[in-house]
């Protein structure tokens, strides 16, 4: 007979977990969710915006249009909350929170992936920058129209916490409680930092899936790679004919689960040694405590050079990525020089954002239009600006 392991309570949660009832609370006060916890409002509020959606024709690695089977960031922030629900629950954390912050951490990329941020910061360089996930907290907070009592979602501290992975001092100072940690030292929830590090542990190795169907990495090249390499050889031993696809998929799922062991492993045992009791001691701690071992980590990054050389600096995406930069570049130039030829909605928001901001005001206007395309978008915006055959 097969041992049965006793059956989890999902709402057991650890002491230095995040609690709803101990939020610290949203932008605006509002009516308890009802049915719904407070953080799982937060996750439908984040699935049913338009900035989720939009995700569906956003970059990964690949433009949309190079292939339907490649990652999209919609993908992308599925699989990311998929990793990192899976940990909270044997960590005992709070699933729904750590689900709302993986759905929305990427909400406020632009079209053409990495490449597209570079090329939109660059322009922004005289007015005050651009960064993915401070956008990100400008969709949640003010971007976003659906409610008629509030600009953006309303989304609560924990999750607008956890969406802000980075910030520069000078831009933490204006976002009040959001930003202290950036100032004062500190780390965000457990929730946040399970989010973070389950981005990276989804990119990183659904890129080794994607680059591979492209054609643009070897099998012979990734072998090289510990993780992989360690990976393969076990899938080989179980299963000695196996090819094509299936040899991949299986290799790649143990390549994940190897890390997400390994991370939980290695947290518990931070866990075990703090003995915390709420969720400000793991605030108050100076680093991170959702981590790789030692090894696994030096592993995570053995992979993550390995793309940035073979995959991130291939001819075929820095192509993409020079029209990428050619098509941001030209959009805002045009949009900065002649605010006319806006949707009418957004001519209003340039207005409002010139007139509290100046020309600053105008380029952040201009910036969330950019930032808010698609892919395609983008490209038939550029095509319909600037190719004279299309008028409309």
């Amino acid at each position: 007979m097969i041992a049965q392991t006793p059956p989890f309570d999902p709402h057991s949660l650890a002491a230095y977990a995040c609690f709803d009832h101990l939020s610290k609370g949203r932008l605006l006060d509002e009516p308890g969710p009802g049915l719904r916890s407070e953080f799982q409002r937060d996750r439908d509020r984040v699935v049913h915006s338009g900035a989720f959606r939009r995700l569906e024709y956003k970059t990964q690695v690949f433009v949309n249009h190079e292939g339907d089977m490649f990652r999209t960031r919609l993908t992308h922030s599925i699989e990311v909350a998929q990793i990192a629900r899976t940990i909270a629950r044997v960590l005992h954390l709070n699933e729904d929170l750590t689900e709302a912050i993986a759905l929305a951490h990427d909400l406020g990329h632009t079209p053409f992936g990495h490449a597209g941020q570079d090329a939109l910061n660059a322009c922004m360089r005289d007015y005050g920058g651009f960064e993915h996930n401070l956008q990100s907290l400008r969709i949640v907070d003010v971007l976003e129209e659906k409610y008629a009592a509030f600009h953006g979602l309303n989304l609560s501290f924990e999750t607008r916490e956890g969406i802000l992975k980075h910030c520069s001092r000078s831009n933490a100072r204006t976002l009040g409680d959001i930003g202290r940690r950036f100032l004062q030292g500190g780390q965000p929830s457990l929730e946040a930092q399970l989010a973070n590090i389950a981005d990276s542990i989804a990119y990183n190795n659904h890129d080794v899936d994607d680059g591979l169907r492209a054609g643009l990495l070897e099998m012979s090249q990734l072998q090289e790679i510990t993780l992989f390499r360690d990976a393969l050889d076990t899938v080989r031993a179980e299963w000695p004919e196996l090819e094509g696809r299936r040899i991949i998929h299986e290799t790649i799922r143990r390549m994940i689960d190897r890390q997400v062991r390994d991370l939980v492993t290695t947290t518990t045992d931070a866990l075990t040694a703090l003995q915390a009791t709420n969720a400000d001691e793991i605030r108050a701690q100076p680093k991170a405590l959702i981590r790789f071992s030692e090894s696994m980590h030096a592993h995570h990054l053995e992979l993550k050079r390995f793309l940035r050389e073979n995959l991130y600096r291939h001819y075929r995406v820095h192509r993409m990525a020079t029209k990428a930069k050619r098509t941001i570049d030209d959009l805002f130039l045009a949009l900065m020089n002649d605010a006319r030829i806006l949707p009418t909605e957004y001519r209003e928001h340039v207005r409002q954002l010139e007139e509290k901001d100046g020309v600053n005001g105008r380029a952040r206007a201009v910036a969330d239009y950019v930032a808010g395309m698609t892919d395609r978008f983008a490209i038939g915006e550029h095509r319909r600006i600037f190719d004279p055959s299309a008028l409309t």
